[in-house]
């Protein structure tokens, strides 16, 4: 809360979930890789083929958070709400895990 309370900008918490890439020999591998992670709970996954044949497949969590804290150096949120904020981005983490 000391750090927040001297920003002088903006001051934004934000949490990136998981992400996995794999390049994948065949498109078959990468579809049978897609329903494993869909089936896992890995949404936010899927397949790109390049132009040069590359097949390259992303598995993602969907556990992203992004709140802003501060703006042009005025402090947005309570302390209570900040770690309100750590317990659901540790959360998040955990997931992830």
């Amino acid at each position: 809360m000391t750090a927040l309370e001297k920003a002088t900008g903006d001051v934004v918490l934000k949490f990136e979930p998981f992400v996995l890439h794999v390049l994948c020999q065949e498109l078959q591998d990468a579809q049978l890789l897609h329903s494993v992670a869909v089936n896992s709970g890995f949404r936010n996954s899927g397949i790109t083929v390049g132009r040069g044949g590359k097949i390259m497949m992303a598995i993602r969590s969907t556990h992203c958070l992004e709140v802003p804290l501060s703006h042009k150096g005025k402090l947005m949120v309570s302390e209570e709400y900040m770690e309100f904020l750590i317990d659901v981005a540790n959360q998040k983490m955990e997931e992830n895990t």
